[in-house]
């Protein structure tokens, strides 16, 4: 599925892990157990063999890497229902990068790959939809490195929430409603600013009664306003 602009996919109230946990599939379901994980645990490392993919059962994982200076680069944050791992699938080898815990009792779903294919070659419709989440995914990381050598930082953090909204925002009239779990700091990461500059574009869109926010939610008041 598209937008209107055309430019992003994404799964439109999809739950992955709803759609591929072995649990869940007969065959499946007798050889594969829970991993939890506890907050900042790892549930993988760079440099690691590629041989699963994981959905995420409860909690919220963060993918990072490291630059040459040591400096922690957060590439996404993803929630349940929401699978990591998967540059498996286009031939990945070892991880460029490493996933971890963000909450205690964080519950991830380990497929192997060899599993994975074979669902994918009994349902195309899954196949085609999991090499679209590749690609929309390598896509995401192009805007957001082209987003960091070009643009200023207050627009950085007026494009990912739009993002965010385009993503996961639910319409209400002209106004759009997004579930906010991530904090200041964690939007800061992920657009390579600071938690402070993040705070203060956020206050400046709600005095000018564009967006409204608190820790559970982010309101945009009309998308076409949010510039």
């Amino acid at each position: 599925m598209e937008n209107s602009s055309g430019s992003i996919w994404y799964f439109e109230d999809v739950n992955l892990y709803e759609l591929l946990c072995p649990h869940k599939v007969k065959r499946m379901a007798e050889k594969h157990a829970f991993h939890y994980y506890n907050k900042s645990q790892f549930i993988y490392f760079t440099e690691e063999a590629s041989h699963s993919i994981y959905l995420i059962a409860n909690g919220r994982v963060k993918i990072s890497s490291y630059s040459e200076d040591g400096k922690e680069i957060i590439k996404a944050i993803l929630t349940p229902g929401e699978i990591f791992g998967e540059l498996a699938l286009a031939g990945e080898d070892k991880r460029s990068d490493f996933a971890q815990a963000m909450d205690d009792k964080t519950t991830v779903c380990p497929m192997g790959i060899h599993d994975m294919q074979e669902l994918m070659y009994e349902n195309r419709t899954l196949s085609f939809k999991l090499f679209k989440l590749v690609g929309f995914r390598l896509k995401k990381t192009e805007r957001r490195l082209e987003s960091l050598i070009f643009k200023d930082t207050r627009t950085r953090v007026v494009d990912f929430i739009r993002e965010m909204a385009a993503e996961r925002g639910t319409k209400v009239g002209y106004e759009t409603l997004v579930k906010n779990y991530l904090t200041h700091k964690d939007i800061a990461c992920l657009t390579g600013t600071s938690r402070q500059t993040v705070t203060t574009v956020m206050n400046e869109l709600k005095d000018k009664n564009i967006i409204n926010f608190d820790r559970k939610r982010i309101l945009i008041r009309d998308l076409a306003l949010l510039k």
